[in-house]
């Protein structure tokens, strides 16, 4: 289901990946988040993909969300 989504974004912080989300969600982008985090040492990143076509609208969002 997921082979044409890509990554538009990646935070080691879970906190601003859940922003970016949420900023996507509200533009009307179908997002998913996979948390690629070590629980135990607490190093990686939070990744954020969307659906291929959707993915420059995604980062356009992105970028204006980040320049704020």
């Amino acid at each position: 289901m997921y082979n044409d989504w890509v990554v538009v974004f990646t935070s080691p912080q879970i906190w601003e990946a859940e922003l970016i989300k949420a900023a996507l969600q509200q533009n009307n982008i179908e997002c998913i988040s996979l948390n690629k985090r070590d629980s135990s040492y607490l190093i990686g990143e939070v990744e954020i993909y969307v659906p291929i076509p959707e993915a420059l609208t995604a980062k356009q969002i992105i970028q204006k969300y980040l320049s704020e």
